[in-house]
């Protein structure tokens, strides 16, 4: 198997844990825990997890100069990225968030141009369009009541900007140091700014943890070892051998696969049942997600053999 083939499985092993992590989340918070305790274990535990492999394993050192460049990583990249999310998805409704979630590739492939001076083809450009036509589409016509929040789409959005960040200045990183030795950085970097929020330890402090059920607890493994520490793992190899845009553009599966999780779960009992959540339209929008998806990894790997 390829590296580069290896990374699309790392990939879209990210959304699938993503797309499963949006449902049953939502399963704990904010009934169970806020989601700034929720961070915060997501954040402890998932730091203590990559030190300890690369205690064992790599033993790597990084250079003084790349400690505010490793920092920045876990501002955006960690920091920045959960807590707007999180707090967002509580003021805003799920359609508001899927739609402007699928500005991350669209943001990736401009910061991509400017910071590492990737360029911008045109067939890129049909897959970004393409895939976010199809995203947005899909996120319509599964769209659900909902409440709207001016203050929790701009958090949704700074989450979108701010992914998109890390994506871009982390790849450098890649390139010279092995990817456990710089997420390790990026997490401890990030939970040092987490920490630094003081909402966090207070509602770490209020929560009633005496009350969590055996489901809330395997909700709540799930989130913390699949949704992050082996989300951001496999995210980190993908970009040691593909662009910023490729990865980013994955996003564009996460309609998808929350669409497919909503049936898969409620079918088994672990969420609400939606009857008739799959039809000819919503196929037609994932295939031209897949579809965006594919034209930007081809735009990328013409760059690569013409470099």
């Amino acid at each position: 198997m390829s590296k580069i083939f290896g990374a699309h499985l790392a990939l879209l092993g990210v959304n699938i844990f993503y797309g499963a992590n949006h449902l049953l989340a939502k399963g704990v918070m904010p009934n169970y825990m806020g989601p700034n305790a929720f961070i915060f274990f997501r954040v402890v535990v998932t730091t203590g997890l990559f030190w300890l492999l690369h205690a064992l394993f790599i033993r790597e050192k990084v250079a003084r100069k790349d400690l505010l460049r490793l920092a920045t990583c876990g501002f955006f990249g960690v920091a920045m990225n959960q807590l707007f999310f999180f707090n967002g998805l509580e003021l805003t409704s799920a359609i508001n968030a899927g739609i402007i979630m699928t500005s991350t590739p669209i943001l990736v492939v401009i910061l991509a141009f400017f910071i590492l001076k990737e360029p911008i083809t045109q067939v890129k450009i049909i897959g970004v369009l393409l895939g976010a036509v199809g995203a947005i589409s899909l996120t319509l016509a599964g769209r659900m009541p909902g409440f709207d929040s001016s203050l929790g789409d701009l958090f949704i959005f700074i989450n979108a900007l701010s992914f998109g960040i890390y994506l871009v200045i982390v790849k450098p990183l890649m390139n010279k140091y092995n990817p456990l030795t710089v997420i390790s950085y990026n997490f401890l970097f990030g939970l040092i700014f987490v920490l630094a929020y003081p909402s966090v330890l207070d509602e770490v402090i209020a929560t009633n943890y005496v009350s969590f059920p055996v489901e809330i607890w395997l909700k709540i493994g799930f989130v913390i070892i699949g949704a992050t520490f082996f989300t951001y793992l496999l995210n980190i190899y993908a970009l040691k051998h593909v662009s910023p845009s490729v990865s980013g553009s994955y996003i564009y599966t996460q309609p998808v696969l929350v669409m497919l999780f909503t049936l898969l779960f409620g079918y088994i009992g672990w969420s609400a049942d939606y009857s008739g959540a799959i039809t000819l339209e919503k196929i037609a929008y994932m295939l031209m997600i897949f579809t965006g998806v594919y034209l930007i990894s081809l735009a990328s790997r013409r760059a690569r053999k013409k470099t």
